[in-house]
C-alpha cells in the first residue's frame, strides 16, 4: 500500500480524532439530554444579541446548511430549549431564540462539556495547546 501523501495524513487524523472528540462530547453532553450538535446551537444563541440569530446565522455559526440547523432545531423546539420569533423588519427571515430552559440546560452541559474536556487536554501544555489551536485555525 502507497504511503499517503502529509496533506490527506492530515486529513485522515483529523478525521478520526474529531469522531473520537465528538463522541466524548456526546457522552458527556447525553446526561443533559443533548447531543454536541446541539450544545453548540445553545453556545451560539447564549453569546448572541439578545439571546437570537437568525437560522441562516445559525447555520453558518456551526458549520450546517440551513436546511440541516432546520432539522436540528425541531426536536429543540419541542423540548422548549429554543423557540421561533418573528422578525419585525423582514418577515421571510427566520429566528430563533434560547428559552430559559435552554439557558440552564446550556449552563449545566457547559460544565459537563468543560469538566470532561479539561480531562482530555490534562497532558497538554498550555503552549501546545496554544499552538494546535493556531494551526487549526490556519486550516479553517
Amino acid at each position: 500500500m502507497e504511503q499517503l501523501p502529509s496533506s490527506l495524513a492530515l486529513l485522515f487524523s483529523l478525521s478520526a480524532t474529531v469522531g473520537k472528540l465528538s463522541k466524548k462530547a456526546d457522552r458527556a453532553l447525553g446526561l443533559h439530554g443533548i447531543s454536541l450538535s446541539e450544545f453548540m446551537v445553545l453556545h451560539h444563541l447564549h453569546y448572541a444579541q439578545n439571546q437570537v440569530m437568525s437560522r441562516t446565522e445559525l447555520a453558518d455559526a456551526v458549520n450546517l446548511t440551513a436546511s440541516g440547523v432546520t432539522r436540528l432545531l425541531i426536536p429543540m423546539e419541542k423540548i422548549h430549549l429554543v423557540e421561533k420569533e418573528k422578525n419585525n423588519r423582514d418577515a421571510r427571515v427566520s429566528l430563533v431564540k434560547l428559552t430559559f430552559t435552554g439557558r440552564d440546560i446550556y449552563k449545566y452541559a457547559f460544565l459537563s462539556c468543560k469538566n470532561t474536556f479539561d480531562e482530555v487536554v490534562n497532558d497538554i501544555s498550555p503552549k501546545q495547546l496554544s499552538t494546535v489551536l493556531d494551526v487549526l485555525k490556519k486550516l479553517s
